[in-house]
């Protein structure tokens, strides 16, 4: 297996970081339009973990330019393709990586558009419609485009498929819950905002419609921070309030598993969604560039490139934040004894362990495992397929396992836990 990285920000830093420590693969050519970027990632690897012999290379790449990506993936005869940039830039790697006769991966789905004229009562354009639609394509080229396995989505509808499969006889809910209780502070110990994720796609997830699928009804989307709960998270988070956002396990679990209804669910806090809603008022949430005055005259800019630029970048934040963040699925039905049960399968991230044993914050550091998994298990041969696939399709137990093994014996060693509720 030879992997092409494309991305070297927070995400793919640590994908390469966590690779590094794995045997599975041949090569993995990690790639940024910020050359530097890329090469102090193998730098990083090298200084940690010896000579390398060549398994990771640094490259440039323009991630915007379909015809790029399949030059760099020829070039370096990549076998699969790793996403781990914005999802503005699905479109393109997509593409590219077919054109390559690669297989695909990423972490986030092409861009949903909302209804024009009903946003917050019926679906436009969702995420990944623009990928599934090219399924065939996928199909007669016998390549593999898995989508959506990062950590939401990804781990949590690993979650959900074991859940169906071996937990529950009929299932009432598959309810995505994320939470936190992380805190970022400057040099001075005050609390101050910085998120700890890429900023571009929380604005886009969170100011979205929101959508939500039941079995009698299909997809359909809400107004955005709807139907806020308490959720109680496990291993010393607590309770959060959670809101309904735009995500893609909603559009991913109801094509695999059998569910009567699919939520998701985010932790986002009072700040943050005044911060959210402050961005929507003043059109800082935009994505189609702007006319602005500058010293060297008129330029165009992106208001939501602009407060992304303006905002700490998330890779840098790790050494200033404590605290845990916890992905999972609450699943309610029927178990196998016939007996309602309603039941949370989590994964949680301590950024004080992450920090220390790869210097990434936990946040991106948790979104990162699960891919890498994923190609462990597509290199061994675990996990096969081809077409435009989510992870719900492939059996869940071979990826826990493989995950909550120790590294002594051939694991990741990151345990998962369920909780009755």
């Amino acid at each position: 297996m030879r992997i092409l990285l494309v991305g070297a920000g927070g995400v793919g830093n640590a994908i390469a970081k966590i690779a590094a420590r794995r045997s599975f693969f041949e090569t993995m050519i990690v790639c940024d339009y910020d050359l530097a970027r890329a090469e102090a990632t193998v730098a990083w690897i090298e200084a940690k973990h010896g000579d390398q012999n060549g398994r990771f290379v640094a490259a440039k790449i323009d991630a915007s330019n379909p015809d790029n990506v399949a030059e760099v993936a020829k070039q370096h005869g990549a076998t699969h393709v790793m996403n781990a940039v914005e999802p503005k830039f699905v479109p393109s790697i997509f593409a590219g990586a077919l054109a390559a006769g690669a297989n695909y991966l990423d972490m986030a789905m092409s861009l949903s558009e909302p209804h024009p004229t009903k946003p917050y009562e019926e679906t436009g354009v969702k995420l990944g419609d623009d990928q599934f639609a090219q399924g065939s394509d996928w199909e007669k080229a016998g390549r593999l485009a898995l989508v959506g396995i990062g950590v939401e989505p990804g781990l949590s509808d690993v979650f959900a498929r074991y859940a169906v499969d071996h937990l529950f006889n009929e299932v009432e809910e598959l309810g995505v819950r994320d939470g936190a209780n992380l805190v970022v502070r400057d040099e001075h110990g005050n609390e101050i905002f910085a998120p700890s994720f890429s900023i571009w796609t929380t604005i886009e997830e969170c100011l979205n419609p929101p959508v939500i699928w039941e079995k009698e009804r299909g997809w359909y989307t809400t107004a955005p921070f709807s139907e806020p709960e308490d959720f109680d998270f496990p291993e010393g988070i607590g309770k959060v309030e959670c809101v309904n956002v735009e995500h893609e396990e909603v559009l991913l679990m109801p094509r695999w598993l059998p569910a009567k209804r699919v939520t998701f669910k985010y932790g986002l806090g009072n700040e943050f969604i005044s911060i959210l809603k402050t961005l929507n008022q003043l059109s800082l949430d935009k994505v189609q560039p702007i006319r602005v005055r500058s010293a060297d005259g008129p330029v165009m800019v992106a208001p939501r490139d602009v407060v992304a630029a303006a905002l700490p970048d998330p890779a840098t934040i790790g050494p200033r934040m404590t605290g845990k963040t916890c992905a999972g699925v609450w699943v309610t039905g029927t178990g196998k004894d016939g007996k309602p049960r309603s039941t949370y399968l989590y994964h949680v991230s301590d950024n004080e362990w992450t920090m220390a044993e790869y210097e990434s914050q936990c946040v991106v550091w948790q979104t990162a495992l699960n891919p890498v998994v994923a190609l462990e298990l597509l290199a061994n041969g675990t996990w096969t397929g081809s077409g435009v696939l989510g992870p719900e399709a492939f059996d869940a137990k071979p990826f826990l396992d493989l995950m909550a093994a120790s590294e002594s014996e051939g694991g990741y060693g990151q345990a998962w836990g369920i909780k009755e509720l």
